[in-house]
């Protein structure tokens, strides 16, 4: 599938958050829809960035995997599930001495690339999927940990009982409490498992 838009780095794009959260606090630009998330999640990138620390069997992992793998990340930078995930994304590529190459692209701009990559027919991101170097499809992960899902649906199915601020504030002291773990295992487990050549 062809990618529309920019491919960002990890670097770019959270130099990109960086310079839209600068002129939104300068007020260059006003704050639109879900921009107001950006501020607290360049807060949550850059917390992670500084504490983010890999298992040893991750890294021992990452650093012999048999092949060269293809990361595509389909997210935005309003996404709270997504400043989350993507440092812990970033530090496994750069864990494996160059045998994952991560680009990130806007969902936005990629609706075909989300609408093949669906969740139960929602464009939920973040959207992890691996290819080989001949553009074979090895693995799809998100939009976020299992846990994390199942506190997502368990509030879709009863959103009466919560508010979706409730709600939001559960998730991040989940993702706070959890301090990676659970990604870090999940992510281990697939490449464990075996992607298919």
């Amino acid at each position: 599938m062809q990618i529309k838009g920019k491919q960002y780095t990890y670097t770019s794009f959270v130099e990109e958050m960086n310079l839209i959260v600068q002129n939104l606090q300068n007020g260059s630009i006003e704050l639109t829809g879900s921009q107001i998330y950006m501020p607290i999640n360049l807060k949550r990138i850059e917390r992670l960035n500084k504490t983010l620390r890999l298992s040893h069997q991750l890294i021992h992992q990452l650093k012999h995997l048999p092949f060269k793998q293809n990361w595509i990340l389909i997210t935005e930078a309003w996404c709270g599930d997504s400043a989350q995930s993507l440092p812990v994304l970033a530090k496994m590529a750069e864990e494996s001495e160059g045998k994952i190459d991560l680009k990130i692209i806007l969902r936005d701009q990629n609706l075909n690339w989300i609408s093949k990559y669906n969740t139960d027919g929602s464009h939920s991101i973040p959207k992890l999927v691996a290819f080989n170097e001949a553009g074979d499809e090895l693995f799809v992960w998100g939009p976020r940990p299992k846990a994390a899902q199942e506190i997502f649906k368990n509030w879709k199915t009863n959103p009466e009982g919560k508010s979706k601020n409730e709600f939001e504030v559960d998730l991040h002291t989940w993702y706070a409490r959890d301090k990676t773990v659970s990604i870090q295992n999940e992510l281990f487990e697939v490449l464990n498992q075996g992607v298919r050549v």
